[in-house]
C-alpha cells in the first residue's frame, strides 16, 4: 500500500485527501454561529423646525418685531437660529413728470422690502403658544412653515 491510500482509508468523512493536501469540510452548522436577526432600522426622532421668514417695508419695525420673537422663543427655553438678514428686495418704478413732451423729466420711486429668516428647533407646545398669541405693529408680515 502506498502512504497516500494509507491516509485516505484512515480519514473521516469529513476529510478528504486530493493530491497530498487535506481541507476540512463541514457539514452541519454549530449554534454559536447562529446569530438573531436584528432590526437594521432604529427609531429616530427627527428634529421638528418652525422657520419664521419675517418681512417689512421698515428696517427698525421690523428689528423690533423680531427681537421680540427671538426673546419670547428664549423665555420658553427652545433652541433658536438666527435672526438671519435676507437680501433687502428693492421694486423701482420709473414715471414721467409731466404728461406730454417733456421726456427727460422722470422720477423714480423705490420700494425696499427688509426681510429676516429665524428658525426654531424643537419648539415646546408653550412655546408655539406664546408666539402665536405675540402681537406685532401692523406692516410686518410673517410667514411660518413647519419643516
Amino acid at each position: 500500500m502506498t502512504p497516500a491510500s494509507s491516509t485516505k482509508k484512515s480519514l473521516s468523512k469529513s476529510h478528504t485527501v486530493h493530491s497530498g493536501k487535506s481541507r476540512t469540510v463541514k457539514k452541519s452548522k454549530s449554534p454559536a454561529l447562529k446569530t438573531k436577526a436584528t432590526p437594521l432600522t432604529k427609531k429616530v426622532e427627527t428634529p421638528i423646525k418652525l422657520r419664521i421668514r419675517v418681512r417689512a417695508y421698515e428696517n427698525k419695525i421690523l428689528d423690533a418685531s423680531v427681537r421680540k420673537i427671538v426673546d419670547t422663543a428664549a423665555r420658553h427655553d427652545v433652541d433658536i437660529t438666527g435672526p438671519v438678514p435676507l437680501p433687502t428686495e428693492i421694486k423701482k418704478y420709473t414715471v414721467n413728470r409731466s404728461p406730454f413732451v417733456y421726456k427727460n423729466a422722470r422720477e423714480q420711486f423705490e420700494i425696499r422690502v427688509h426681510r429676516r429668516l429665524i428658525d426654531i428647533l424643537n419648539p415646546t407646545p408653550k412655546a408655539i403658544e406664546a408666539l402665536t398669541n405675540l402681537s406685532l405693529p401692523s406692516g410686518v408680515d410673517i410667514e411660518v412653515k413647519m419643516l
